[in-house]
């Protein structure tokens, strides 16, 4: 079996000056590469994220190999390539180019397609496309771009919505999902519950995720995924947010921290997301509560 490697490594097989970088940026999910490219033809080993490439400066003749036999087609700005995860490719072109390299890992992934479909899954995969002009997915690229080139305030919340929004699309658009069948109802049993919510609302203010719940819980994602939604009546994502919603607002009425500190304290990336937060679920901002 091939090794698997991380977007970082890619370079090790893909030679080219990188333009733009998240990596020190603390996005959940997602990363972003951008490079500059000359002429080249190289294998590049199984990478462990769903990669998508939108192409930046520069048209040429491309051509790619991962499965059966060559595709081949001529890219340029607009454009967009998508490869499926660990999936083995070899790539040829003539020109030189500027690429967006955006990788969404397979937790992202999965989480919002359960969401999404409302069911249980075995396995999702990205079609192969080695070309296809949709505005919607340069959008996000070329917005990912930006934050990691500008680092705005708030870049890792701005982010993970645009994500979030490009794998809806990428599933309504490219993707092929297998179900599992149908096997019964599962519930997590109150033990588990108890363990589960005495961790999230003792970490509050850390990043939680669906590996470190699910092994909380004793069990695996996808069976976490789907028995905590069971037993929830709501996604873990959600069910957090509202403790950190609920635990802000005993805090603004019974504390005298500011608001900023308040945020923080419940495990909101800044007073700006507890803010919004707010809005979304209560229909009112913290300060007013404060009123």
């Amino acid at each position: 079996m091939a090794t698997i490697i991380k977007p970082s490594e890619v370079p090790k097989y893909v030679p080219g000056a990188v333009t733009a970088a998240s990596d020190d940026l603390g996005w959940n999910g997602v990363w972003l590469r951008g490079y500059r490219y000359a002429a080249l033809d190289f294998i590049v080993p199984p990478v462990r994220d769903f990669t998508i490439i939108s192409y930046c400066r520069g048209a040429t003749l491309m051509e790619r190999r991962c499965e059966g036999a060559w595709t081949k087609t001529h890219c340029a700005p607009g454009d967009v390539s998508l490869l499926t995860r660990s999936q083995r490719s070899h790539w040829h072109w003539t020109e030189e180019i500027d690429v967006s390299h955006v990788y969404l890992t397979d937790n992202l992934v999965s989480e919002v397609c359960a969401e999404v479909t409302d069911r249980c899954f075995a396995d999702v995969q990205l079609h192969d496309v080695l070309k296809s002009h949709d505005p919607i997915v340069t959008a996000a690229v070329a917005a990912i771009t930006r934050e990691a080139q500008q680092q705005a305030l708030g870049s890792a919340v701005y982010v993970e919505a645009v994500a979030t929004q490009l794998v809806v699309h990428l599933l309504r658009n490219y993707a092929s999902v297998t179900f599992r069948e149908p096997s019964g109802k599962g519930r997590l049993s109150p033990a588990q519950v108890r363990r589960l919510t005495g961790y999230i609302d003792s970490r509050l203010p850390e990043q939680l995720n669906l590996e470190t719940l699910a092994a909380v819980a004793g069990v695996g994602v996808w069976t976490f995924t789907r028995h905590f939604r069971e037993s929830f009546g709501r996604t873990a994502h959600a069910y957090i947010i509202e403790r950190r919603i609920d635990r802000a607002r005993r805090l603004l009425a019974q504390s005298c921290l500011p608001i900023k500190e308040v945020a923080s304290v419940c495990g909101f990336a800044d007073q700006a997301h507890m803010t919004r937060a707010f809005r979304t679920h209560l229909h009112t901002t913290p300060a007013a509560l404060r009123l």
